[in-house]
């Protein structure tokens, strides 16, 4: 059973608290200690500066005292009480290795799993059958699938969920174009067909699909007798006719499988069986607007069905609603949302409900949580999430776009990332070859375009850059890979050694040495922020801080070199050991590989 650790920080805010407490009325004690890491020291309080003004002191009269309290705890070496009132506390070298020890070998790494207990349902991805992954799904994608990772390390009973884009009026054009055009070959069996019959086009399924959809639309736009036969197919696949539903099924199935290729591709957890699109809850519809009419919720508005809120209000005032059913007696995705909010909760037990979605869809969200508030649906013990990002920007700093102004397809920008990392990669090390290489630049290439989504504000913009991400330098995900095969390759050259190599916590450390531990120390902190925040970048800064100091102690802290000291030896081999494993788990935790070689 794994141990659970406390991390440095926790046991100095611990010290500052108890002094606060042996120092100052209780009301005051209970205060936040803000501690924090410093450059002036391995932590630094604030707290004394905060406290002064509410007992009416000096902030360093106040500092003073609890500096004396601070100093007779034993495993702190130092404290100092700098500028208007800060205090500079410095460990001892035994208290970073005992906790380092405690981590050794330990596949978690002394992380404990706090969130257990909890049941979340993660909302990501979500492509639109019949038409192709583009660059808009990768941020939903790679933060959710973090998110997931993340959470589901820390305890948390994670639910995935693909709410695909697999029902609705665009299957009814479709289908019918498709069934008055037998001769085009879209099905993956047939396009690999012999020339002279009609097709799609190049590549996949989904690829012939979106070309003929768009074939479809400019019909049903033009055609107003192709219009009503989609319409009326629309009607049929609504009711089960059977025709209709096989071929909608078929489009589906090839759909899926298009997806889960990109899926495989980038490493993410989704699977066949996390998909629950618009047509999973297509049953559930008309229950969830009956239910919202029980409760007098929702409201007739020119034959539709709205919920209204005083305070959304749209040009010249007017009210803006969200629609569940439609005047001809449809539903939108606003009711199909619904439906997902209740069947999540009361079926799944979820108690935290997470949406990786565009940032443009704020408002959508925001009335969606309200009336399942107002439904009761949503309760004072289930948090609702709309975790919004930004878009990716081309060079020009505008949605990323094809020189055609089209939408870049997923597949392209993967295969342009993965093109320039082997070019990277084979320069690096031009002794690689064949399968090799490939296999590498592969990951490399994958890895860049995953830290670069990551490595940012999920709420930004960024701009897409592949030279820059596929760098063996800089704040990209090559430099953490190579990072890790650096201390893979020293590991692999001592053998024996290092797997045998355990602390010795009488041993002083040299200042590159105690960074790299004070970074080590800090993962369980970081990844408890992740879950808080839904912030994954907060992981992927912290695992770039982390190959930072372990680059330092690289250069500056020998390890096999000859005239080493036995011990020294041994307990770097033991620092580098942790390291590594910590660089590798929190790197798994973003999907990202840590290759031994690169």
């Amino acid at each position: 059973m794994t141990e659970q650790v406390r991390s440095l920080a926790d046991e100095v805010e611990a010290a500052v608290s108890a002094a606060m407490a042996e120092t100052l009325p209780a009301e005051l004690a209970a205060l936040d200690p803000l501690v924090r890491r410093s450059d002036h020291a391995d932590f630094q309080s604030n707290v004394a500066l905060s406290l002064a003004k509410r007992l009416g002191e000096k902030p360093r009269d106040v500092a003073e005292r609890l500096r004396e309290r601070l100093a007779a705890v034993a495993w702190i070496t130092s404290v100092e009480v700098s500028g208007p009132g800060f205090l500079n506390i410095r460990l001892a070298d035994t208290a970073l290795l005992e906790r380092l020890s405690a981590r050794l070998g330990d596949p978690r790494l002394g992380v404990p799993r706090e969130r257990s207990g909890d049941v979340a349902v993660v909302d990501y991805s979500a492509p639109n059958v019949a038409k192709e992954m583009h660059v808009g799904h990768l941020r939903s994608t790679l933060i959710g699938d973090s998110l997931v990772r993340v959470l589901d390390f820390l305890g948390t009973d994670v639910v995935r969920q693909n709410h695909i884009g697999d029902w609705g009026t665009q299957f009814g054009m479709l289908i019918q174009y498709l069934t008055e055009h037998p001769e085009t070959r879209w099905r993956t069996a047939d396009l690999d067909a012999p020339e002279g019959e009609s097709t799609a086009g190049a590549g996949d399924a989904v690829s012939a699909l979106d070309s003929l959809y768009r074939e479809a639309r400019k019909l049903f736009d033009a055609d107003p007798a192709f219009k009503e036969r989609a319409q009326r197919r629309v009607v049929a696949l609504q009711a089960g006719d059977e025709e209709t539903v096989a071929a909608w099924r078929e489009i589906v199935t090839e759909s899926e499988a298009a997806f889960q290729r990109i899926y495989a591709r980038l490493g993410v957890l989704l699977t066949l069986d996390d998909v629950a699109g618009e047509s999973f809850y297509n049953p559930r519809l008309r229950s969830v607007v009956d239910e919202l009419g029980e409760k007098g919720i929702v409201e007739e508005s020119d034959g539709a069905l709205c919920v209204f809120y005083d305070d959304i209000r749209g040009p010249e005032d007017t009210p803006v609603p969200m629609i569940v059913r439609k005047a001809d007696g449809g539903f939108g995705y606003s009711a199909t949302d619904l439906a997902a909010v209740r069947y999540r909760t009361r079926e799944l037990k979820a108690n935290r409900l997470l949406y990786v979605v565009d940032a443009r869809q704020a408002q959508h969200f925001d009335m969606l949580f309200r009336t399942a508030r107002r439904a009761g649906w949503l309760t004072d013990d289930i948090e609702a999430v709309h975790v919004r990002n930004g878009t990716i920007n081309g060079p020009d700093g505008r949605p990323f776009k094809t020189r055609a102004g089209g939408t870049v397809r997923l597949a392209d920008l993967l295969d342009d990332a993965e093109g320039r990392a082997r070019e990277v990669v084979a320069e690096k090390n031009p002794e690689l070859t064949g399968e090799e290489l490939d296999a590498i630049a592969r990951g490399a290439g994958i890895a860049a375009v995953k830290y670069a989504e990551l490595s940012t504000s999920r709420a930004k913009d960024y701009v897409f850059d592949v030279t820059r991400m596929v760098s063996f330098s800089g704040q990209t995900g090559v430099y953490l890979q190579y990072t890790h095969t650096r201390i893979a390759s020293i590991l692999r050259r001592a053998g024996d050694d290092a797997s045998a190599a355990r602390f010795d916590t009488s041993l002083p450390l040299e200042r590159a040495e105690r960074e790299l531990a004070l970074a080590v120390d800090e993962f369980g902190a970081v990844l408890n922020s992740v879950a808080e925040t839904l912030e994954p970048h907060r992981l992927a800064g912290w695992l770039y801080t982390l190959a930072k100091a372990y680059t330092d102690f690289y250069e500056n802290c020998p390890v096999l070199r000859e005239g080493v000291p036995a011990e020294i030896r041994t307990n770097r081999l033991a620092l580098c050991r942790l390291t590594g494993d910590t660089l590798a788990r929190g790197l798994s935790l973003l999907g990202i590989a840590a290759p031994d070689r690169m």
